[in-house]
């Protein structure tokens, strides 16, 4: 959604060959498009029966991202959530399809999480230089931080089924950022499906979905990146098969600034205001849907540890994988069921 990439690429897709594949079709191949969106890169890798996908399908994936930009883009001063962020009445607010699913889920995963999932942390994110161009070591100041959470809080906003929201704050902001990828995902991933596509992976800065299999047969392997500060994009440090799921992965070891000689991460409570301080580094969920597992993750960076795989093994179809740090730097896996090795 930014004009430079805010989040971490937490997952890498593991696109090697598996020798023992003897019933796999010779005539299917993989073609991948590649392009620009949300202020990241997209990857689609398709399976086909012949050397070429049809004329114009990339101008249809770009079209279609560029739609849901136009919508949750907080950087473009026209689309639907700056809009809705400027104004400071009232009055009901109409929006599109694409907008309307979005806020459902993450009314959803808001509830599910106690609130550890806010899409109204914009302001939090702002103050602490998250959203600033400009190199400010200082924190912020204890009543800095209170005044800003007198206006946080997704409960401060009225999500309507009928196609409309509501401030009931005048200065409540929307930022959906870190669902807007997954979302993104998902919607060419329909467009994928509804062309005919069957086995096929979307990849939008890290989220993933994955369906059916690979040419040779197999699942798709998705890598998850070492979660370690410095650590190179394409390092390992587990795989999953995935098929006919998603994704996703949110981390603190990318996107952090240095606040008087200590290191804050971008993932703020919005219940304190501060930057979370718990050991958790690093927190994969897959899901059903891209959407659902973007929202999870971020919402499992504030809970920690044990209340995270608490909500994980609570939700039907969902599966996780937490690490947090130790003082000594060691890395400590927390598996749901679904995922353990």
């Amino acid at each position: 959604m930014s004009k430079k990439i805010l989040t971490h690429l937490g997952l890498i897709v593991m696109l090697f060959c598996f020798i023992n594949s003897s019933w796999a079709d010779d005539s299917l191949k993989e073609r991948v498009i590649s392009g620009k969106t949300m202020g990241t890169s997209y990857n689609v890798t398709i399976v086909v029966n012949n050397s070429k996908i049809p004329d114009g399908f990339q101008e249809k994936i770009d079209k279609r991202l560029e739609t849901i930009n136009q919508s949750m883009s907080t950087y473009q001063k026209n689309s639907e959530i700056s809009r809705f962020n400027s104004t400071k009445t009232r009055e009901k607010f109409l929006i599109s399809k694409d907008f309307q699913q979005v806020l459902s889920v993450a009314k959803t995963v808001y509830d599910l999480s106690g609130g550890a999932y806010d899409p109204t942390v914009n302001p939090l994110l702002k103050l602490w230089g998250f959203r600033s161009e400009k190199v400010d070591n200082r924190a912020p100041e204890e009543k800095e931080i209170q005044k800003i959470l007198t206006h946080v809080g997704f409960n401060k906003v009225i999500v309507s089924e009928k196609g409309w929201i509501q401030k009931k704050v005048s200065c409540v902001e929307l930022d959906l950022a870190s669902i807007a990828k997954g979302f993104g995902v998902d919607s060419v991933s329909e467009l994928l499906l509804t062309n005919g596509f069957k086995n096929f992976l979307v990849e939008i800065g890290g989220e993933i979905y994955a369906a059916g299999n690979r040419a040779d047969g197999n699942p798709w392997r998705i890598g998850i990146n070492t979660p370690v500060k410095g650590a190179p994009f394409n390092t390992v440090y587990k795989t999953i098969s995935l098929s006919n799921r998603a994704i996703a992965t949110s981390g603190d070891y990318r996107n952090f600034l240095l606040k008087e000689k200590k290191m804050v991460s971008h993932i703020i409570d919005p219940k304190t205001g501060y930057p979370v301080r718990n050991d958790v580094v690093s927190t994969s969920v897959i899901a059903p849907t891209c959407t659902v597992a973007d929202g999870l993750a971020t919402a499992i960076m504030v809970m920690g540890a044990d209340k995270g795989l608490e909500l994980i093994k609570r939700l039907e179809k969902v599966e996780g994988l937490i690490v947090t740090s130790q003082p000594d730097g060691s890395l400590i896996n927390h598996y749901s069921p679904g995922v353990a090795p």
